[in-house]
């Protein structure tokens, strides 16, 4: 890995932190715990304030979401920024909860949370490993095809 810093990574992916988005209901986008950094739940925002919607097993491809969950891996690292300037000063992803809105006989989860694991590495390299689960749920906020929360070790 060389001595780029995450920001420098990611723009040589073409990629942009996007806008941090305003929570909508009666929560902080992130909470410090000591030296962890808990983000909220993020959904694959689109440019236009829209979301990816979808159900996998239904009207929604793995690759399909395999796209949103690196989108929402984006919007999580966004968060991340906002509240440490710098995201440089991630030690280390401790763990991944990534949720996927799919049919009951739906298999193919960790695939799709898959999109965000490997966009963190991209863009952290091995600070980006992590343990994760990924689970399916009946239903997401908005259709989203996937929710992803994250707990983040800071140097300090």
């Amino acid at each position: 890995m060389t001595t780029s810093t995450p920001e420098q990574r990611l723009a040589a992916l073409g990629l942009t932190l996007p806008a941090v988005p305003t929570p909508v209901a009666n929560y902080v986008p992130y909470r410090w715990a000591g030296n962890l950094l808990y983000l909220s739940g993020q959904g694959p925002k689109l440019p236009d304030g829209s979301f990816q919607t979808g159900r996998l097993g239904k009207d929604a491809s793995v690759e399909e979401g395999y796209r949103a969950a690196r989108t929402t891996g984006l919007q999580l690292l966004a968060v991340a920024k906002s509240a440490l300037g710098e995201l440089e000063r991630i030690e280390a992803v401790v763990k991944l909860l990534g949720m996927v809105n799919a049919e009951p006989d739906f298999g193919d989860h960790p695939k799709v949370i898959n999109g965000c694991s490997d966009l963190l590495v991209e863009a952290l390299g091995e600070a980006g490993r992590h343990a994760r689960s990924a689970v399916g749920m009946g239903s997401l906020p908005n259709r989203m095809v996937v929710e992803i929360e994250a707990i983040l070790l800071i140097k300090p």
